[in-house]
């Protein structure tokens, strides 16, 4: 026996749980994080889509944007073929204020938006507001789109001080 080889027997099973294997204990984030993105670049590409869309060249200003509603706010649109829109839906002059009175009425915000093509006469944006105004609307807004020139001083986000 003196070069005998002596083996262990047991099929290699030591230490081995038997039956069910262990339960994993990590969360796998990857599926998790793989379906944030989709949504998000699902959001990134449907958010522009959403505002109104009656194409108008607004003026630049140098406002800053007002803060967000939570309901979509009413908006009235001048476009450079002299035509006047509530939300997308065209509108008669004379049919404005008692669509408007019919359509807050169902509103929680009193506010309205006037959005006018930058093309469009000074002189048919204050007779819109006026009508706007008689018809008892007072809290009325302009939009305009950012980045316009600031009377006075530099434009806003410029480094440069006026000569």
């Amino acid at each position: 026996m003196a070069g005998g080889v002596i083996q262990k027997s047991g099929g290699g099973r030591r230490g081995r749980r038997r039956g069910k294997a262990a339960a994993m204990s990590e969360i796998n984030v990857t599926p998790f994080v793989d379906v944030m993105l989709v949504l998000l670049i699902i959001f990134m590409v449907a958010a522009p889509l959403l505002t109104v869309g009656v194409p108008v060249k607004l003026p630049e200003t140098a406002a800053n944007a007002m803060p967000t509603e939570q309901e979509e706010p009413l908006t009235i649109t001048l476009t450079v073929d002299g035509l006047v829109m509530i939300q997308s839906t065209e509108v008669a002059d004379g049919e404005l204020i008692p669509k408007l009175r019919a359509i807050a009425d169902q509103r929680t915000s009193d506010k309205v938006f006037v959005r006018a093509d930058g093309a469009v006469a000074y002189e048919r944006v204050a007779q819109l507001m006026g009508a706007l105004n008689a018809g008892g609307f007072n809290n009325i807004g302009l939009v305009t789109e950012t980045g316009g020139p600031a009377f006075g001083g530099p434009s806003a986000g410029s480094d440069d001080a006026a000569p």
